[in-house]
């Protein structure tokens, strides 16, 4: 009997070391490489989930319908499911939860960072590239049902981001970059003239300019007692685009942290000067842009160019009621530079990746869908809900597409002029986009470069004093905050160490492995009555 109860005990012990094992590390329970099958079975019934973000945009919504009826016509033997959520973030901790128990998307609209650490789990992501290329079952098979994109009509540098490491782990969605929404009644107001392409140093003088106030504390340029003349909404992509644009260390490809350096405190000595005089500060601070932006409270305002339809007075999105809008002409530039000449801004959008399942046949079709993603009908539709940018070159040039955005400003709904000018903006400049390199950590560093920001901006409302000391500590403090420290030494030794799970994920697996525990406690105990019958 003590036998028993020890074996019992052991099998208890094994599940809570698991328990442990798996709220330590992001682990998967694995699963064999993926081979694509020769022939896709469509007799057998498939249900796939598809898990997308939607920011409460009903027109985004009715796509995301539309595009899996349509996908139905030619697949009816699959059944698509789809979850909506409202922030990726939630999908990144969803997706890591379920990583460990099994119970993934099948198909999952994410970013490149978060891939990477779902990357950490045993063939948790399939790789596209055999896909790529395959010639019944690839973008543009013979046995695609549907007439898909070969991958040389896919944006190169749209499809280049989704490499991490060696593969393909993922097909573009979407493309968004950051602009300067600019309230240029006021500029020219306060003397200055838009230049094609601004610079920082013309974006700081004229925000400082805007802070002048009168003798009872009204700002003399918008007759308000409020006037933010600055704001940016992603501090983490701010500083992402100002190293980048002084050529200064960000990271390498392996994963080194290189962020720590003298144009790093450079650019902080400046965010807090002007963040000081009250001519800057961020969406976490002081809200969203756009609300101030409309409201005449704000002249520069940078956010993607996905949110271009919550800019300018006659933004058919807002935030504030009608009564608080105040007219005015909005410009939409590129993100201020350093050297114009040379101009460089982050590209940035969801991408879309394919988790791997034991049966290849529901791999194959999360696949079929992922690439019906790409179709013209859906890659056009969806693009003209926001500012983003189709990915494929067909659609790009599609009668359709091109119709669109010949019709800028004939309303202030699907032709919202600036939302057009937005997505043009991009068009124009795709080689002169970057993207950031990707590895397991990377999505940690990049909140690290905002916090940065956002600490020194606090800082200064707070009277702080600013100096080489203070930057040291932020450093320092950063560096422990995101493990920063831990996550360089693993990445450059080969080491996979993804920090702390997000919280909700720790709850959810404490919740599963006690679950786990009481149920073999509820076994011995009920094993130890019947022997005492016995």
């Amino acid at each position: 009997m003590r036998s028993r109860v020890r074996k019992s005990a052991a099998v208890i012990l094994a599940l809570a070391v698991l328990c442990d094992v798996f709220a330590g590390c992001h682990g998967s329970v694995g699963a064999d490489a993926f081979a694509i099958p020769e022939e896709f079975d469509t007799q057998g019934q498939y249900a796939i989930t598809f898990w997308a973000k939607n920011d409460t945009n009903r027109t985004q919504v009715a796509i995301y319908r539309k595009a899996i009826a349509d996908f139905q016509e030619y697949y009816p033997n699959v059944t698509v499911n789809l979850r909506l959520y409202t922030d990726y973030g939630k999908i990144y901790n969803d997706v890591i939860s379920n990583i460990a128990t099994g119970t993934t998307p099948n198909v999952c609209i994410s970013y490149p960072d978060h891939i990477a650490t779902y990357l950490t789990g045993v063939n948790t992501v399939v790789p596209l590239e055999d896909l790529f290329r395959d010639a019944r079952y690839g973008l543009g098979g013979s046995e695609v049902r549907f007439e898909a994109p070969r991958t040389e009509e896919v944006v190169p540098e749209f499809l280049n981001e989704c490499r991490i490491g060696e593969h393909f782990y993922a097909i573009p969605f979407m493309r968004s970059t950051e602009a300067l929404y600019i309230n240029k009644t006021y500029v020219e107001k306060l003397g200055y003239e838009i230049p094609d392409v601004p610079t920082w140093d013309f974006v700081w003088e004229v925000a400082d300019a805007a802070t002048e106030k009168d003798a009872g504390g009204v700002y003399k340029v918008n007759g308000q007692k409020v006037m933010i003349p600055f704001i940016y909404k992603s501090t983490d992509n701010m500083m992402i685009q100002m190293l980048k644009q002084r050529n200064a260390g960000y990271s390498d490809a392996e994963g080194g942290i290189e962020i720590f350096n003298d144009t790093t405190k450079e650019i902080l000595y400046t965010v807090g000067e002007h963040a000081g005089k009250g001519a800057f500060s961020t969406f976490k601070i002081s809200s969203y842009p756009g609300n101030f932006l409309n409201a005449g409270q704000c002249i520069f305002a940078i956010d993607s160019t996905a949110g271009a339809t919550w800019m300018g007075s006659n933004a058919p999105l807002m935030d504030i009621s009608a009564d608080k809008v105040v007219p005015f002409e909005t410009e939409v530039r590129m993100i201020p530079q350093f050297d114009p000449a040379h101009p460089k801004m982050i590209s940035q959008g969801p991408s879309i990746c394919v988790f791997n399942k034991k049966d290849p046949q529901e791999v194959l079709a999360a696949w079929l869908f992922a690439q019906f993603l790409l179709t013209d009908g859906v890659q056009t539709a969806y693009a003209e809900t926001e500012g983003y940018v189709p990915v494929t070159l067909r659609a790009e040039q599609s009668a359709e597409y091109q119709d669109y955005l010949s019709r800028e400003g004939e309303d202030n709904k699907t032709y919202y002029d600036v939302k057009i000018r937005a997505s043009k903006l991009l068009m124009e400049n795709t080689g002169n986009t970057f993207v950031t390199p990707v590895f397991n950590g990377s999505t940690s560093l990049r909140d690290a470069a905002g916090q940065m920001i956002e600490n020194v901006a606090k800082s200064v409302r707070r009277k702080e004093k600013i100096d080489d000391a203070y930057l040291e500590k932020l450093f320092d403090d950063v560096t422990a905050l995101y493990r920063l420290n831990q996550l360089s030494s693993a990445n450059t030794s080969g080491r996979k160490d993804l920090g702390p799970l997000p919280k909700t994920s720790v709850a959810l697996l404490a919740a599963l492995c006690t679950a786990w525990v009481l149920i073999g406690v509820y076994v011995l105990v009920n094993r130890l009555r019947k022997k005492d019958k016995k």
